[in-house]
């Protein structure tokens, strides 16, 4: 059985449809990159699994149990954290202050302010750094780790490196992917194709809110996703 099942899944802004009878199947251990230009629908999809934005019709089952209609906090505790587009992070608290708003609001698991620390120890040095004095690459980390410590089964990552130097980005990958490989389950919105098609078991490229393209990541060209960007791919 899947972990997350998206099956005709629509959501939108007032009257315009952003997310398009997407369906979606996600195992266990599995990094999906979801990519697409801007205003594809990649924000809204990842908003509406999480249960920030409503969807209009269609399903979304966590481990074969239907979660469409709940709200945020209780599909939190179900397991489903999002780290939004802009980290959201408090920024007049400390990055440990942020780090426990999260503590105990999820599920019982791995992680804690020690593991986290051990999985982002650039954050150790800026424990009592306020949020907001934090470099991009700090603050993005932070807001990783603080979605870790409600121990997600389902991580949903926006735009990880928006934004960031090259030099911050290196610095984030090396913790995510010691993430992925340790099993955790992601869905990955990255602009950055090449390192999305790196980290990812599977790539899905939405355009104008609905699938144009899915395949295995190690079988991926990056001309098949160009395609798929422009609407020049057949979609499902």
């Amino acid at each position: 059985m899947s972990l997350l099942t998206v099956e005709g899944l629509e959501a939108r802004h007032g009257l315009l449809r952003a997310v398009r009878g997407v369906d979606l199947a996600l195992g266990e251990g599995e990094t999906l990159a979801l990519v697409g230009a801007n205003g594809a629908g990649k924000t809204t999809l990842l908003r509406t699994i999480a249960g920030a934005h409503r969807a209009a019709a269609g399903r979304i089952c966590l481990d074969g149990a239907e979660i469409t209609t709940l709200p945020a906090h209780r599909r939190l505790q179900r397991g489903i954290a999002l780290v939004p587009e802009g980290r959201q992070l408090f920024t007049g608290m400390t990055v440990e202050e942020n780090l426990r708003v999260a503590e105990g609001r999820g599920r019982a698991g791995p992680w804690t302010l020690a593991t986290v620390l051990e999985a982002f120890p650039q954050l150790r040095p800026k424990l009592k750094a306020r949020a907001g004095d934090l470099s991009g690459g700090q603050q993005q980390a932070a807001a990783i780790a603080r979605a870790l410590m409600s121990n997600p089964r389902l991580l949903l990552l926006d735009e990880v490196s928006l934004g960031l130097s090259p030099v911050a980005v290196d610095q984030l990958y090396v913790s995510l992917q010691a993430l992925l490989a340790g099993g955790a389950t992601v869905i990955l919105v990255e602009q950055d194709l090449g390192r999305a098609l790196r980290v990812a078991s599977r790539v899905v490229c939405l355009l104008e809110g609905r699938v144009t393209y899915e395949g295995a990541a190690h079988a991926t060209t990056r001309e098949q996703v160009m395609e798929a960007y422009f609407g020049m791919a057949g979609g499902r």
